[in-house]
Order: structure tokens, then sequence, then C-alpha cells
């Protein structure tokens, strides 16, 4: 997919604002306990956080597209948000697309602006990747659902104003696995607790396990239809999975760019370190890879944008991506040697979050599994 002028000017338009805030500021706010707040306040005010969203709620009016080339821009500025792939993405899109009118005029306007973050919570301990055995129930009681149950490995539960919740409502018969349904829960609900989970990825974005104890959510705050939640989730898991990649893609040329200007710049036995081929020929053959990753990443958010098939396209591209960021960095720190470990040269401290994005929010090996299926039609393994 050729990108236009409008494109490249948003491209340059994030990338201006993101280097003015730069690595080093995300480092020190995640060091310090600290949030990317002003970094995403500046991205609200100049509409880059809804750009994916109706403009009658808003948004912009553009697509996944354009929300996956502010997610790279970001990223290759050093500052990889993940509140970005969640608040207007997940929720975003299925607000956009299943909820009432009415929870679209109160609520999309203020994710669009960043004046407002959502968390998204469905992932549970004892489930995994295998969705149909939620067991965070839901109960109607009267005009209130009640919600119980444990859920983890949610992002930025903290700054979350609202959390869209995927909960048990119900059994199918054919073969007991489990009805869902989408609530919107305030944050600060009553019985709601949240735990963080201490992890080693240098981030301002914290995981969390939440504690549902019989919290109660008023009955507008379903998403969509009840027990249908499924299908209305994977609406929204296309679109994560194409930001997925396209944060790896930015984290990727976040890396190769300081492997470059190292390569140019640091001379040993007079020449730089770059004119040898056991340099340059790893980081030319990384820049490869990402190069193609970024051509699945846009095929997909394309396919998704015009109401097609995206499922193949985005299952690639996050695997794509995600493989791409980590030769990417090894490449960068193998460049820098020793010194690619030290924290003033801003590479070893984003290895992490690049492999996170390796097995979350869908592992390699799942997505293998649906390639086999889908693509070769091989028998389902699972």
């Amino acid at each position: 997919m050729r990108e236009t002028d409008e494109h490249r000017a948003l491209r340059s338009s994030v990338r201006r604002i993101a280097d003015g805030y730069g690595h080093d500021y995300f480092v020190e706010q995640a060091r310090s306990g600290g949030k990317a707040d002003e970094l995403w306040a500046d991205l609200g005010a100049q509409g880059f956080l809804g750009v994916n969203l109706p403009e009658e709620f808003g948004g912009g009016g553009a697509g996944l597209l354009e929300l996956s080339m502010v997610a790279e821009e970001i990223s290759a500025a050093g500052c990889p948000l993940l509140m970005l792939i969640v608040s207007p993405t997940i929720c975003g899109s299925v607000i956009a697309r299943f909820g009432t009118n009415e929870q679209k005029k109160e609520r999309l306007p203020r994710i669009a602006s960043g004046e407002e973050k959502y968390a998204f919570s469905i992932t549970e301990p004892d489930a995994g990747s295998n969705t149909h055995a939620i067991s965070t129930r839901a109960v109607q009681d009267g005009s209130d659902w009640v919600l119980n149950g444990t859920k983890y490995w949610c992002s930025g539960a903290d700054e979350a104003t609202t959390i869209l919740v995927v909960a048990r409502t119900g059994e199918r018969a054919s073969n007991g696995s489990g009805r869902l349904t989408l609530f919107l829960v305030d944050a600060d609900a009553p019985g709601l607790t949240t735990t963080v989970i201490p992890a080693e990825v240098t981030s301002p974005e914290k995981q969390f396990t939440l504690f549902f104890d019989d919290v109660r959510v008023p009955a507008e705050n379903v998403v969509g239809e009840v027990g249908e939640g499924l299908g209305h989730v994977f609406h929204g898991l296309n679109p994560e999975r194409i930001m997925c990649a396209a944060t790896s893609n930015g984290i990727a040329r976040y890396a190769i760019a300081k492997g470059a200007t190292y390569a140019r710049e640091r001379s040993v036995f007079g020449v730089p370190i770059g004119t040898h081929q056991g340099i340059s020929h790893p980081l030319a053959e990384a820049h490869v890879q990402v190069e193609l990753a970024r051509l699945m990443t846009n095929h997909a958010a394309g396919l998704y944008d015009d109401d097609l098939s995206a499922g193949e396209a985005s299952n690639m591209a996050k695997l794509a991506a995600a493989d791409a960021s980590l030769v990417a960095l090894d490449r960068a720190i193998q460049t820098h040697g020793g010194n690619g470990m030290s924290t003033e040269y801003g590479l070893s401290d984003m290895w992490a979050m690049a492999r996170l994005l390796k097995v979350a929010p869908v592992s390699r090996e799942m997505v293998l599994n649906y390639v086999a299926q889908h693509s070769l039609t091989l028998p389902k393994a699972y």
C-alpha cells in the first residue's frame, strides 16, 4: 500500500511531538513511577489519539491505518505507549461498532481527546488463550449486573477511568463454552481492587491483577448484545494485533537508527565500523525484515479499514513485526559492543518491551496455529 502525502504529513507531525519528549523522558517516567501524561495530552490535543474514531463522536474520521502510523512513529521516537493499543484501539473500536448511541456520544469524544483512558480486561489466570474458559462471571440483579472473578495482565488499570471487561453471562448448550458479555466498569467501582504485577519491562504503564467482588454495573454499561461478547471482542482483537505490530515496527526502526548512527560515527583502526560488512550486513538484513513487517502491517490495517477479512494478515503482521524488532535490537546492541548494554545508549532498556510484544496479546504459537488452520487448512490443533 503506497502512503499518501497526508500519511507522510501525519507521520511527520506525530514524530515532531514524540521527538520533543524522546526516549530519555520515557525511561525517566518509567523508573521514577511517573506516567507519560504530557506526551499523551499533546497527542490528544492534536487529535492523534482518536484519528481512527468517527468524526461525529470527536474522532478524526480516518482509520486504523492512520492510528497504526501514530503508534509506529511514537515508538520510533523511543516512546512505545501500550495504552494507545488499548484505549482508542480496542475499546474505542468496540464502542464505535457495538456501543449504543448514548455510549458513543458520552465516551468516544473523551477517548479521542485523551481526556480519559480506557483499559481492557480479558485475560485470566486459568484461561490464558482459551477465551471460552473465562470464569469471571456477571449475574443480572434487577437493573444491575454483578461481577465476580479475577483478571490479570490488565495494562494501565491505574491510569484508566473505565475498564472494558469481558465476563461470562451464560453457557452454550452445545458444548458448555461461555457466553460472554462486555461491560464498561468504572475503575473506582466499589468491590474492584487492583494489585500491580512486578514486571521487568521499562515502561510508565504498569500491569495489574484485578479482583471483582460483587462489583455492580448498571445495565446501560453493557456494550453490544448480552451473550455475544466474544464476537464483539474479535472486532477489537485484529486492531490490537495490528497496533502491536506497528509498535514493534517503531521499536525496530528506533534500534536500527541507533545502530546505523553508531556504525557511522564510531571509528576503530582508522575507519568507521560501518565500513566492515560484519557490522553493516547484520543491520541491513534487520532493516529488510522490518520493512517487510511494515508492509504486512499496512496491508492488514488496509484490509480492516475496508471491512475485509483481516485475521490472517493481522496475525502475520504481529508475528513478523515482533520477530523483526527483536532482531533489530539484537543487531543494534551488537553494533554498539559493550555500549549496547549501557543505559546511556538507550537500547537494552527497550528489550523487554519488544520481547513482551512477542508473547502478548497473542503468543507466537497461537498465531502459527491460526495460520496453519486458516491459511493452510490443516487440522485444528486445539
